[in-house]
C-alpha cells in the first residue's frame, strides 16, 4: 500500500486511540448497574448497598474532573490519560478474580478514579491536536463514548449466567475489559506523543503550571459564565429526564414496558448524529449548532410532555428521537466551544473546574425530579425540565448574537 496513505491514516491516531480510552472507560462504567440484582446475590448484600457502592464511583469520577485537568496543564495530558486508563484496567482486572466485597467495592471506586481522568483530559487533548477539526473530532470521540455505554449492560446481562474462562461469565467480561485497556493505553502512550509532538507545548517552561489563581480569573468573562450556564442547565435537565424517561413513559403516558424500553433504545440510536453536528461545527462555527441542537432537545422534551395525554407510541416515539437528536447533537460542539474560549495556559484545569460544575448539577437533578415526582407528580417535574433546556437555549441564543454584533 502507498506509504503516503499510511501516513495519511497516521494522523487519526489521536482520535482512534483516545476514542478507544473513553469506549472503554464508559464501558466498565455502565457494566455495574445491570449487574446489581446479580451481584447482590453473589455477594448476600442488598442492592442499596451495591447502589450506595456504585454513587462512591461516581462521586469519585465527579471530584477527578479538576485535578486530571490540572495535573495535565502542569505536566503532560498523555501521561495523565494513560495514568487513568491504566488505573481503570487495574480496577476491571480486580474483579477477574473470586475476592470478598471489598474488594469490588475497592475496584468500583478504582474504576471511578481512572475514568475520571479521561473526559477533560481527552477534549483537551484533541482540541489542541485538531484545532481546524475539532468538532470532527470531538464527534468521533462522543460517539465512541456513547457506543460504550451502550454495549455494557448488551454485553453484562448476555454473559451474567454463563461460565467463562474463570468462572462467572461476568468476571470473564471485566477481565477482557481490563486486558484491552492495558494494551490500547500502551499503544496510546506509543504512538500519541510521536503524532502530537506539540501536545505538551502548552506548559509553563519552568515545569510549574498555571497558578491556582488564575483558573478563577478566567471566569471573570461574562461570555464564559454564560457557557457555563448553558452547561449546567442541559447537564441538569438531560441526566434527570434520561433517569426517569421509561418510568414517564409508562406511569404517565401510558405506554407497555416493552414500548417505553424501544423507545428509551431510540434515544441512543440516533447518537451518530455527532458526527454530522462535529463535522458541520468546524465549518460554520460552534455556536449555531448550539443552538439549533439545544432547540431540539428542547422540542422533543417538550413535545413528549405535551403528547402525554393525546400521543400515541409513534408521535412519542418521534419526540424523543427530536430529543435524541439535539442532546447527542449538542455534545461535540459544547466541547468545541468551549475549548475556543479558553485561554491556552490552563484550558485542562479550566475545564475540568467547568465539567465538576456541570456533572454537579446533573448529579443533583435526578434526586430533585424523584422528590418532584412523589410531590406534584412526573409531568411537572418534566415541564421543570423543558422550562430548563428553553432557558439553555435562549442563553446560547445571546451568546450567538453578541458573537455576531
Amino acid at each position: 500500500m502507498d506509504r503516503s496513505l499510511f501516513r495519511r491514516l497516521g494522523r487519526f491516531d489521536a482520535i482512534v486511540l483516545t476514542s478507544s480510552l473513553w469506549f472503554l472507560g464508559k464501558f466498565v462504567r455502565f457494566a455495574f448497574p445491570p449487574l446489581f440484582e446479580h451481584l447482590a446475590g453473589v455477594y448476600a448484600v442488598s442492592t442499596a448497598t451495591l447502589g450506595g457502592a456504585y454513587s462512591g464511583l461516581l462521586l469519585v469520577y465527579a471530584l477527578l474532573q479538576f485535578p486530571s485537568g490540572l495535573l495535565a496543564d502542569r505536566f503532560s495530558s498523555v501521561t495523565v490519560l494513560a495514568a487513568g486508563a491504566s488505573l481503570a484496567a487495574v480496577g476491571a482486572l480486580a474483579l477477574a478474580v473470586d475476592a470478598p466485597l471489598v474488594v469490588l467495592v475497592g475496584a468500583m471506586v478504582t474504576i471511578g478514579a481512572g475514568t475520571g481522568t479521561l473526559k477533560t483530559v481527552s477534549v483537551e487533548l484533541l482540541s489542541r491536536t485538531y484545532p481546524a477539526q475539532t468538532g470532527r473530532a470531538l464527534g468521533v470521540f462522543e460517539t465512541f463514548g456513547t457506543f460504550g455505554g451502550a454495549a455494557a449492560p448488551v454485553v453484562v446481562v448476555a454473559f451474567a449466567g454463563t461460565v467463562g474462562l474463570l468462572g462467572a461469565g461476568w468476571r470473564t467480561t471485566f477481565l477482557v475489559a481490563g486486558v484491552a485497556g492495558l494494551c490500547v493505553t500502551a499503544v496510546f502512550v506509543l504512538r500519541v506523543p510521536a503524532r502530537v509532538p506539540d501536545v505538551t507545548g502548552h506548559e509553563a517552561a519552568d515545569g510549574g503550571g498555571v497558578p491556582l489563581g488564575e483558573y478563577a480569573a478566567l471566569f471573570h468573562d461574562w461570555r464564559l459564565l454564560v457557557f457555563v450556564a448553558v452547561i449546567t442547565l442541559f447537564s441538569f435537565a438531560y441526566n434527570a429526564a434520561l433517569a426517569f424517561l421509561p418510568l414517564y413513559l409508562t406511569r404517565e403516558a401510558g405506554l407497555a414496558s416493552a414500548t417505553a424500553s424501544f423507545l428509551f433504545s431510540a434515544l441512543f440510536v440516533v447518537s451518530l448524529v455527532q458526527l454530522l453536528t462535529g463535522e458541520v461545527s468546524d465549518r460554520t462555527g460552534a455556536l449555531p449548532l448550539v443552538v439549533l441542537t439545544l432547540a431540539l432537545a428542547s422540542t422533543g422534551l417538550g413535545s413528549v410532555v405535551l403528547l402525554t395525554d393525546v400521543g400515541g407510541p409513534v408521535a412519542l416515539g418521534a419526540a424523543v428521537v427530536c430529543l435524541g437528536l439535539g442532546a447527542h447533537g449538542y455534545r461535540p460542539v459544547r466541547g468545541a466551544y468551549m475549548m475556543s474560549v479558553l485561554p491556552a495556559a490552563g484550558t485542562g484545569g479550566s475545564f475540568g473546574a467547568v465539567r465538576t460544575v456541570q456533572m454537579i448539577a446533573g448529579a443533583s437533578s435526578p434526586a430533585l425530579v424523584g422528590v418532584l415526582s412523589e410531590t406534584a407528580g412526573l409531568q411537572p417535574a418534566f415541564w421543570l425540565l423543558t422550562a430548563a433546556l428553553l432557558v439553555a437555549t435562549g442563553l446560547s441564543v445571546v451568546l450567538w448574537l453578541s458573537d455576531s454584533a
